[in-house]
């Protein structure tokens, strides 16, 4: 479990992370990352088994403000962050950058040798600092946007 940093500006969501689920997590998801469809349809994309869920949840009110998942990729050794999403309001607070760090932590722990994500091109930052590199072109996902695939060894 960890705290929000105290931002440079002031402003402040304190935010707790720990484990969640999908259903806990899926309307902050859907919002940020796919608004154009409905909860349902949204819910298909969700890869239910095997899959660790963190969230990072304000303190005031227990409501989800950042949320991500990590899953096996079938690749030995290699698992997948999905779904990574951060409520307006608390962006830039390190919400995002906790609920990676705890992905991140759960697949090591599980023996993760390659961690890897299509990061939406403006998310980049996010993950270069977690130690992540871009390994390809930007390529547009319809509907989505530009992304990258990033990844980090061990």
């Amino acid at each position: 479990m960890s705290a929000a940093p105290e931002p440079a500006d002031g402003l402040r969501v304190p935010f707790v992370v720990r484990p969640s689920t999908l259903p806990a997590t899926r309307a902050l998801r859907r919002a940020v990352l796919r608004p154009h469809e409905s909860l349902m349809a949204f819910a298909a994309h969700d890869e239910p088994g095997g899959e660790f869920v963190a969230a990072a949840f304000a303190a005031a009110d227990d409501a989800v403000v950042a949320a991500g998942l990590v899953l096996p990729d079938g690749e030995p050794g290699g698992w997948r962050i999905r779904g990574m999403a951060t409520a307006p309001e608390a962006r830039g607070q390190g919400a995002g950058g906790a609920v990676l760090d705890a992905l991140v932590g759960h697949a090591l722990r599980a023996g993760a040798t390659r961690i890897w994500c299509n990061a939406r091109t403006p998310a980049t930052n996010l993950y270069l600092r977690a130690g992540f590199l871009v390994v390809s072109d930007e390529f547009e996902l319809p509907e989505i946007g530009p992304h990258v695939v990033m990844e980090r060894g061990r």
